[in-house]
């Protein structure tokens, strides 16, 4: 089961009034077969832990693994990941769509 957009944002609370670094991913675009809509939500803390997703499981690890880069760094960044990148396969996403995230860093 998906989480709900208000238990994502919930947890980004909860772990920035515990101290924690937050970053929030958005889907801002899709192309094709895509997995989530736009506007779906993945949540990280600085430690990886995450809740919500931006494409069903198939780049989750990519984007966590960048919201912890972007927690330290400050900022945010698109991330694309489509069927002809090298990227998507290795990850899973070969459902013929494409999507772009927004990942930034919850201040």
């Amino acid at each position: 089961m998906l989480a709900s957009d208000d238990a994502i944002l919930e947890a980004a609370e909860a772990w920035r009034r515990a101290g924690k670094g937050v970053a929030l991913a958005t889907v801002i675009e899709t192309w094709g077969s895509a997995p989530r809509p736009v506007g779906s939500h993945l949540v990280t803390d600085q430690d990886g832990a995450f809740l919500g997703s931006v494409s069903g499981g198939c780049v989750e690890v990519d984007v966590v693994t960048e919201a912890i880069d972007i927690i330290a760094a400050g900022g945010s960044k698109v991330l694309e990941f489509g069927v002809a990148d090298e990227t998507a396969w290795r990850v899973g996403l070969s459902c013929g769509g494409r999507i772009r995230v927004l990942v930034e860093r919850i201040d």
